[in-house]
């Protein structure tokens, strides 16, 4: 993946602006937490939280149907909570993914990955056609990636995710057990590492994951 030059347009520079802005002077941060009690996730999230496996997996394992809707892909300025993490030096352009995970048509996660300009195809050979193919199943298959601590956050309406999210289904997150004026979702994240590469990860945990129930016919098959 070789590096270019960019030229952002009036309305990207104000997208990102007004996205970043509402992270560093908004009433809600974007805190992310080493340990998962610091986020008082109910017990019913704590397993899709913490479970280190595959998400990929777990998720098929708990639908009949599973896909991937890839949003886009492409070279996007990183969020201001996320810049120093891949190591740059302030908020910059980098490779960036987004998808929905998908189980049985309700849209369960919305994943969002970045990788510095400088990564190129011998640390991540598959990232760039990946597609609607999943990138949980290359990462957990391939044993020269190594993952690193995973952090939990409680996003609030401000955060790009939430607000990307928001674009992607056309209406505001409304969590049933939570005021409609101040929804809250939980999220992960972690780093991923091969041959002198890295990448982070962010996964947001949508609504419809609570009503997720464990598939017999799909754990069987694990």
């Amino acid at each position: 993946m070789a590096s270019a030059n960019f030229r952002i347009t009036s309305i990207e520079s104000w997208r990102f602006v007004m996205d970043n802005k509402f992270i560093r002077h908004g009433s809600r941060l974007a805190r992310w937490h080493d340990h998962v009690n610091h986020v008082q996730a109910p017990r019913q999230m704590q397993h899709w939280l913490t479970d280190p496996a595959s998400l990929t997996a777990k998720l098929i394992a708990h639908s009949t149907r599973f896909r991937v809707q890839r949003v886009f892909q492409r070279s996007e300025i990183c969020w201001v909570d996320e810049y120093a993490t891949i190591g740059l030096p302030r908020p910059g352009m980098a490779h960036t993914r987004e998808v929905l995970l998908r189980c049985d048509e309700q849209a369960a996660v919305f994943a969002h990955t970045v990788l510095p300009l400088h990564a190129n195809a011998s640390q991540w050979p598959l990232f760039r056609s990946l597609g609607n193919r999943s990138l949980g199943s290359t990462l957990f298959g391939d044993p020269q990636v190594v993952r690193g601590a995973m952090q939990y956050a409680r996003l609030h309406a401000n955060h790009p995710a939430m607000r990307r999210v928001q674009e992607l289904t056309g209406s505001a997150i409304e969590p049933t057990d939570l005021p409609p004026c101040d929804p809250v979702l939980f999220a992960r994240r972690s780093l991923f590492y091969r041959r002198g590469g890295i990448m982070l990860v962010t996964e947001l945990f949508l609504p419809p994951i609570s009503t997720l129930t464990i598939s017999t016919k799909q754990a069987n098959h694990r």
